[in-house]
């Protein structure tokens, strides 16, 4: 697990790394940046550590872009309906289940939970002002 919308995953003895499709979470380094990643592996505990993977692209760091599922749940909208990330409009063209992702958004905003409880900076934003 690096943060809220990366992974390791390990089929066999191969272990690849795999970019979350359709959100961004927040850094390690920001506000809810380590929140976010302890409870996105708190979701993938719940179902003995086994994901399901939908590869949908491969990135610049040669990662594979995948929709992420756990024990019946799409962790994407999971982490997005906690607060722990949000859609990634830029790339939502590139997400099979992008209504499942904005309903999720949606309901975070209207709880005003995680990400949406304050001012907090957008992980792209973010990434932008510490380059």
């Amino acid at each position: 697990m690096h943060d809220g919308d990366t992974i390791r995953v390990r089929q066999g003895q191969l272990v690849e790394r795999v970019r979350f499709a359709c959100i961004d979470a927040p850094e390690l380094a920001q506000p809810l940046g380590k929140e976010s990643r302890d409870y996105l592996k708190s979701l993938i505990a719940q179902n003995g550590n086994r994901v399901t993977l939908k590869i949908v692209d491969t990135d610049r760091y040669r990662r594979k872009i995948a929709e992420v599922f756990s024990g019946g749940k799409f962790l994407q909208a999971e982490q997005v309906k906690g607060g722990m990330a949000c859609v990634y409009e830029q790339y939502l063209s590139n997400c099979p289940d992008a209504a499942a992702v904005k309903q999720a958004q949606n309901f975070a905003q209207s709880s005003r939970v995680g990400v949406w409880s304050g001012n907090y900076t957008k992980p792209w934003d973010y990434r932008k002002m510490n380059r």
